[in-house]
């Protein structure tokens, strides 16, 4: 009886052991199906929220590009010394010159003043550049001339001189703008400088023997306005005292050219 009851529980004993053991491994086997679904979700989460690796280096690898790029640019202006740098400014201005004359040629006046433009605020401020700078403040004072915008014209043509005061062309232009507003002492005054500067000019001694003529007939219409406006003060203020300035006789000395004045009633 004894050992029989022995050997049952031997075997009870073993029993148990190994449905403890199942459990067990139940449960890890469940652990690890868990463990994987975390795993693949927080693998998920990564991939939502973040760039991958090899995405990351393309776009790094793009702004390299653009960056050394830029770098390079900046590295060949810096290698540049400063005559090279004004040199390369006036290659560019030139352009810009060039781009306003053929726009000149087909009367495209407005676009052209814009070009000239272009080419100043690239040109250097530098002695070499004053011939540049000067051609384009003359273009820019014909451009204006063509449009009948006269002082524009008197302006871009002065700036032109004053960098080069030989400029027959831009004398000759102010010139015309004078004339067309009737400034003919102004214009003759131009006209009779690029005759010192080109004896042989024709152009200005036509102009200016034409002109003349007609400065002297506008200075006396002046002179006459200017004498009326000072008769209209002179009776004002006489007729307080019953008297006009046709009471007073200016006679001219034919020997000194003075004027003597002399009161009749």
């Amino acid at each position: 009886m004894v050992l029989i009851e022995a050997e049952h529980e031997e075997e009870r004993s073993k029993v148990v052991k190994d449905a403890v053991e199942k459990s067990k491994g139940h449960s890890r086997s469940g652990e690890g199906e868990e463990g994987k679904a975390a795993a693949a979700s927080a693998s998920k989460e990564v991939g939502d929220g973040f760039e991958t690796a090899s995405e990351g280096d393309e776009r790094e690898g793009e702004e390299g590009e653009e960056k050394g790029e830029a770098v390079a640019e900046e590295g060949f202006e810096d290698a540049l010394s400063e005559s090279q740098l004004q040199l390369r400014a006036m290659d560019r201005a030139n352009d810009a010159k060039t781009d306003g004359n053929l726009l000149f040629k087909n009367a495209q006046y407005e676009d052209a003043l814009l070009k000239y433009e272009l080419a100043l605020q690239l040109a250097p401020e530098i002695p070499l550049s004053n011939e540049l700078r000067a051609m384009c403040h003359a273009n820019r004072g014909i451009c204006y001339l063509k449009l009948g915008k006269y002082e524009e014209t008197i302006k871009e043509c002065t700036m032109a001189i004053e960098l080069n005061p030989a400029y027959t062309k831009a004398l000759l232009r102010r010139a015309d703008a004078y004339e067309k507003l009737e400034r003919f002492e102004d214009a003759i005054g131009d006209f009779k400088k690029i005759l010192e500067l080109e004896p042989s000019n024709n152009e200005a001694r036509s102009n200016t023997l034409r002109l003349e003529p007609k400065a002297r007939e506008k200075a006396e219409k002046m002179k006459e306005e200017m004498i009326g406006k000072l008769k209209e003060m002179g009776n004002s203020i006489l007729g307080r005292f019953g008297m006009s300035v046709d009471n007073f006789k200016a006679v001219k000395d034919p020997n000194t050219g003075s004027y003597s004045i002399s009161f009749q009633r």
